[in-house]
């Protein structure tokens, strides 16, 4: 009796295979010969030629090649991605257009967007715990072509290290209190650090000697610094950079002077965070929960933002990673001259106008257009606690926001939609840094761990622990082949693939 069930089964079974087969034939059948008129436009929305009429199985790689054809590129390895209404095209174009159901009848409208060329590969181990700060590290910076690494820390120093040998290679001293941050200057040549001292200075990456006397002025702490864009510099090197402070003002310091250029004290409270874009702005997020743009040549105000209702913790350009490389490639190399590549690079990511995200401890993140609009592009709601850290990844496609609902938040960068949730830490997640390629993401959160994600599916790759406390500061090196972090244990740590 149990044998002929079994039997039964089986033909059942058989037949319900060789429905779906046949299914699948039928399907096949019928888009087989089916044929879809698209248009091919870049992202600023710029056709590729005129609408074609493509076989409905066209796929992913070899609309690629369609693609670079059309555009004549010397290079046909440049990798594309594909997408309609959003949507990314994975496989087939029928696959795409079905789900979303358009009709035969219309021009089907299909995004190219060209990827990284190069690929950044996974870290997965640590490769160096170095001790030497004796509080904690609050944070930690790879130069613009990724070889030395700076760090500061509530020991009051500044330290240079030797991403090599992994030990302390200088130790800068001078601060009275805390340093809150440290920049690098877009050639690489000089390193500024803020601190709870209320003082700026600026230290020569090469000795780690004071490159200029502390620049005075501030009436409480420093809390971000932000270098002049290479490729707007008059001088065509790094020389000038503006600091935010908690005293509600941004002051611009040139370093060849050494004295402050111009001052923006319109804010009422504190500013958290100040970025000097690559147009000719400079935008601050203050606690009195605006943001302001400032124009460079003059010093005016020329718009206010507003929208959040509390205190706005950080800011993000589009440019941002384009900025801070300056003249290097992703392999940390100078080709050509330094401030055409910098332009060159800066206008590659920049596309029709630069893009900036802010977020607040209102729990919410803003899209904007600051450099023509004071009405913000969307407003990002999600994340239930407040947004600590927002950052553009260095194609300027994406948006990773960091919050204290102990999650990561990824976004559309253009348009400001909702993509996805990297869901892990067991608490706070205090920032995120990209690879250089844009495929790979990683936070850092009080839980003591650091976190590597797939950036496309939002899946957990790595799970990196080892420090013994809050990680508060995490850097991916622009070349892709190291990342620092630092936090609570006063321990730096390097991570590699």
């Amino acid at each position: 009796m149990a044998e002929e069930t079994l039997a039964k089964r089986a033909n059942v079974s058989l037949a319900d295979d060789s429905a779906a087969q046949e299914e699948d034939a039928a399907s096949t059948e019928e888009t087989a010969g089916k044929r879809i008129l698209a248009q091919l436009v870049s992202e600023e929305g710029e056709p590729c030629g005129a609408p074609l009429d493509l076989p409905a199985e066209i796929t992913s790689k070899q609309l690629q090649l369609l693609t670079n054809s059309l555009l004549d590129d010397e290079d046909d390895d440049v990798p594309f991605s594909f997408y309609v209404n959003e949507a990314e095209i994975t496989k087939t174009l029928v696959e795409v257009v079905e789900e979303q159901n358009l009709t035969s009848e219309e021009v089907v409208t299909i995004v190219y967007q060209p990827q990284a060329v190069f690929k950044v590969r996974a870290i997965s181990q640590c490769t160096g715990t170095i001790p030497g700060h004796t509080d904690n590290i609050v944070d930690v910076a790879f130069s613009p072509n990724g070889r030395q690494l700076a760090t500061g820390s509530g020991d009051k120093t500044v330290r240079f290290w030797d991403i090599h040998t992994m030990t302390p290679e200088r130790t800068c001293k001078g601060h009275k209190h805390w340093v809150q941050c440290v920049a690098w200057s877009p050639d690489g040549n000089y390193v500024a650090s803020g601190a709870s001292d209320n003082q700026v200075r600026v230290w020569r990456a090469d000795t780690g000697q004071p490159a200029c006397k502390p620049l005075l002025g501030h009436k409480k702490y420093i809390t971000w610094i932000a270098w002049e864009p290479l490729h707007c510099s008059p001088d065509k090197v790094s020389t000038r950079f503006v600091s935010a402070s908690k005293d509600g003002t941004a002051r611009v310091w040139d370093l060849i002077q050494g004295r402050m250029m111009m001052s923006f004290t319109s804010h009422t409270k504190g500013i958290s965070c100040v970025k000097w874009g690559g147009a000719g702005f400079i935008y601050t997020a203050s606690q009195d929960t605006t943001i302001k743009v400032w124009r460079v040549s003059d010093g005016a105000l020329c718009r206010t933002l507003n929208g959040h209702a509390h205190w706005v913790n950080s800011l993000s350009l589009s440019t941002d990673s384009a900025i801070r490389s300056g003249p290097f490639n992703e392999h940390g190399v100078i080709v050509g001259d330094m401030v055409q590549t910098s332009q060159a690079k800066y206008a590659k990511v920049r596309g029709k106008e630069e893009r900036l995200v802010s977020a607040s401890e209102d729990n919410t993140l803003y899209l904007w257009t600051p450099e023509t609009s004071k009405k913000p592009v969307t407003r990002m709601t999600g994340h239930q606690r407040q947004v600590n850290f927002v950052q553009f990844s260095p194609d300027g496609r994406l948006i990773a926001s960091c919050s204290f609902d102990k999650s990561a938040k990824l976004w559309n960068g253009v348009t400001g939609t909702f993509m996805g949730t990297f869901r892990g830490h067991v608490g706070p997640v205090f920032r995120c840094t990209w690879a250089g390629d844009s495929r790979l993401l990683i936070t850092a959160s009080e839980d003591s761990t650091i976190k590597l994600w797939n950036v496309k599916t939002q899946a957990l790759l790595k799970d990196l622990p080892g420090h013994a406390g809050s990680v508060f500061a995490v850097d991916w090196a622009p070349n892709g082949t190291l990342v620092a972090s630092g936090g609570a244990d006063k321990t730096l740590k390097l991570w590699r693939s």
